[in-house]
C-alpha cells in the first residue's frame, strides 16, 4: 500500500484537493476531522483541565481555544502534547484498516506534515501550492481573520517554497479546480506502480 502524505500551508486549497482524492477513489484521513471529534468528543474533559473555559455548548470553541495559544508557544506546545497523540492513533486505525481492506494506495490529510516529521512515514509527499497573493487573499476571507493572525499562522509554518522543494509532486490551486483534479489524476496513475517503503520514494 503506498501512504501518500498531502499537505500545503494555510489557504493553498488543501482541503478542496482532499477532496479530489476521495473522488477519485483514494481513501482519505483527515487529520483535521480527527481533532474535531476529539473536541467534540473525548477532549473536552482534557482540555478544559488543561485550558478553563474553552468549552461552549459541550465542546472545545475552536476559536477561544486558538485566542488562548496563538501567542503562547508554551501553551501551544501543552495543546499539542495533548492533541497530537490522539490524531496519531486515530492514523493508525486508518492505516491498519486500509491495509486490511487491500487498498493499494491512501492519502494522509496533515497540515503540519513537515512539522512534526511525518514526512518521514509516507511514500509519496504531495504539496499543494498556490500564488502568495491567492493564499492571502483565500485566507482573509474566512471570519475571524486578520492580517496579524494570518502572519502568526504562518510564521509556524514551513515556508511554502521548502514545501515545494521536498514534495515528490506539487498541485498548483490557482489553475482552477479542474486543473487540480487532472493532477490528482496524474499522481494516482504515477504511484501507482511504486513499491510501498513508509518512508519515502526516491524522487
Amino acid at each position: 500500500m503506498i501512504v501518500i502524505g498531502l499537505t500545503g500551508s494555510i489557504g493553498m486549497g488543501k482541503s478542496t484537493t482532499a477532496t479530489l482524492f476521495k473522488s477519485a477513489g483514494a481513501p482519505v484521513h483527515d487529520s483535521d476531522a480527527a481533532v474535531h471529534a476529539f473536541y467534540a468528543g473525548s477532549g473536552v474533559p482534557v482540555i478544559e483541565a488543561a485550558f478553563p473555559g474553552v468549552i461552549v455548548d459541550g465542546r472545545v470553541d475552536r476559536a477561544l481555544l486558538s485566542a488562548r495559544v496563538v501567542n503562547d508557544p508554551a501553551a501551544m506546545r501543552r495543546l499539542e502534547a495533548i492533541v497530537h497523540p490522539v490524531v496519531g492513533e486515530a492514523r493508525e486505525r486508518f492505516l491498519r484498516g486500509s491495509r486490511a481492506a487491500g487498498a493499494p494506495v491512501v492519502v494522509m490529510d496533515i497540515p503540519l506534515l513537515f512539522e512534526i516529521g511525518g514526512d518521514s512515514h509516507v511514500d509519496v509527499i504531495v504539496v499543494v501550492s498556490a500564488s502568495a497573493d491567492a493564499q492571502r487573499e483565500r485566507v482573509l476571507a474566512r471570519p475571524g481573520m486578520n492580517p496579524e493572525k494570518f502572519e502568526r499562522i504562518l510564521a509556524r509554518q514551513t515556508p511554502d517554497a521548502e514545501k515545494r522543494r521536498r514534495a515528490h509532486f506539487v498541485i498548483d490551486t490557482g489553475r482552477g479546480v479542474e486543473a487540480a483534479r487532472r493532477r490528482v489524476d496524474d499522481i494516482l496513475k504515477a504511484v501507482a506502480n511504486m513499491q510501498p517503503t513508509a518512508t519515502g520514494v526516491d524522487r
